[in-house]
């Protein structure tokens, strides 16, 4: 150990499920010697936390490896570090094509992550490591997960720091800190780490591993602590969280989850965060929509509409099944706010599976949809099937279905214009307030901008009226 806090700045890219591991990282590193800085041009090690999981997210994790490298030109950076799911998802094959990065390390390295970062900062070198299939760590069997679990390394699904004796998992690698790095009033909160699906295109479940739950009083006790560290908004997160509690022995401990949360003292808001449509039962739906701090928001993993096509993703539904869904849930509670992506030029994809997708984003009326092309990922069956279409044809696919979704949010956006909701405010300033409502999940969908508010501050619910919009985002008066 240096006689010195050494400086580390964490860049975390990506999804908000790798937000909660780069707040792992800052905890080990804290706790072993560094300290955590927000100008990565005063840092003696810049750390990347990188997205794995289409070509994009790839490509700007290696563009902000390489604009981290730069800094070492300048004379405090020192080292350049990728982790992360990129990281773990390529291994020794990343170190070898980019030797600006110092180190890549996988998510076996986590728990000792401070020490690796003193090995390289002396002048030393960690090796990166040869990936393999992450599902292989776990049994097949999900009920015999979470014994099996102690000794794999699944980052992300830590317990808080200061957890009562009665619930800590003992001294393993399951017993971490976290330590926030933002300072809003919402916080992601991971429930899951893994997948069990094999949807054709994806291939998360290679370097994410099995899915495996954390249990009830685990999640309810970190719930506490972020309340605690300024949360009013605990986002439930993690890659299929309609599975949440098959490895627990019972498929609702969604159900028993959020009834337990719904109990935590300054919790105000419990969002739930991409539902496979295929899993959601109607206890779950009825726990959602009867839970009083659940918000109605339904992050729906459709992927497509065009039945056919699913099953050859490897995907269960149909435009008819999933209209149902919505209808169904529209009719309980009109003011639900529905989210989803969707994946265009998929091998095989035809005109009429794409006139499927084309009129059921006109008659789902989404709050807010991405549309992504479809690209090719190692070790996928997509990868490998026939059927697959040009680069161009796949991106005016892309583009026309892009235009439809800006146009249909629109509309959506504005038939909200009357309503009354309760905001949680993110931002105060001279020109009023900025929050989001229910039906708005963090960063990505879309935000409430009330002119006239006065005497508001951060964190608190403010009730408004909906005035205009703008796209996704909305205007409001206080009421």
């Amino acid at each position: 150990m240096t006689d010195h806090l050494m400086t580390v700045h964490l860049v975390s890219m990506g999804c908000a499920r790798n937000e909660v591991d780069s707040e792992e990282l800052a905890a080990r590193l804290e706790a072993g010697g560094f300290r955590l800085v927000d100008d990565p041009g005063q840092a003696e090690t810049v750390m990347v936390n990188t997205c794995g999981f289409i070509e994009q997210a790839k490509k700007d994790s290696v563009d902000t490896l390489l604009e981290a490298a730069d800094l070492k030109s300048g004379g405090t950076t020192k080292s350049v570090v990728a982790v992360g799911c990129m990281a773990e998802r390529y291994g020794a094959e990343l170190a070898e094509a980019l030797p600006e990065a110092d180190a890549v390390l996988g998510f076996d390295d986590y728990q000792d992550i401070s020490a690796r970062l003193q090995t390289i900062l002396a002048g030393g070198s960690v090796e990166a490591h040869i990936p393999h299939d992450r599902r292989t760590l776990l049994p097949l069997s999900p009920i015999d997960r979470p014994d099996a679990a102690a000794g794999v390394a699944v980052p992300g699904i830590r317990t808080a720091p200061d957890l009562p004796a009665s619930v800590t998992p003992g001294s393993g690698p399951r017993a971490a800190t976290r330590r926030r790095l933002g300072s809003g009033p919402s916080a992601p909160l991971k429930i899951a780490s893994g997948c069990d699906r094999r949807c054709a295109f994806c291939a998360i479940p290679s370097f994410r591993g099995s899915y495996l739950s954390r249990p009830v009083d685990e999640i309810v006790e970190e719930a506490r602590w972020l309340v605690g560290h300024g949360v009013k908004e605990a986002f439930l997160v993690s890659e299929n969280s309609s599975s949440y509690g098959k490895d627990l022995g019972d498929l609702r401990h969604m159900e028993k989850l959020v009834r337990e949360l719904d109990r935590v003292d300054g919790l105000e808001w419990i969002r739930i965060s991409y539902l496979q449509p295929a899993e959601l039962r109607p206890s779950l739906i009825d726990a959602m929509l009867g839970t009083e701090k659940v918000v109605p928001y339904f992050d729906l993993s459709f992927q497509h509409a065009s039945g056919p096509l699913l099953r050859r993703m490897r995907r269960f539904g149909d435009a008819e099944s999933f209209l149902a869904l919505i209808d169904g849930i529209r009719a309980r509670c009109p003011e639900a706010g529905f989210r989803s992506n969707f994946i265009t030029g998929f091998p095989g994809e035809t005109e009429k599976d794409l006139d499927i997708l084309v009129d059921f984003l006109s008659a789902a009326r989404l709050d807010v949809a991405g549309i992504f092309a479809y690209s090719d990922e190692e070790g996928t069956e997509g990868a490998r099937l026939d059927g697959h279409l040009d680069d161009d044809v796949i991106a005016e696919r892309r583009d026309r279905l892009a235009d439809i979704v800006d146009e249909v949010v629109a509309q959506r956006a504005e038939d909200r214009i009357g309503e009354c909701a309760p905001i949680l405010v993110e931002q105060v300033d001279a020109d009023g307030a900025v929050g989001r409502a229910p039906h708005q999940g963090p960063e990505v969908d879309g935000t409430v901008t009330v002119p006239d508010a006065t005497g508001i501050g951060i964190g608190e619910l403010m009730p408004v009226r909906f005035t205009g919009s703008d796209g996704a985002d909305l205007i409001g008066e206080s009421v």
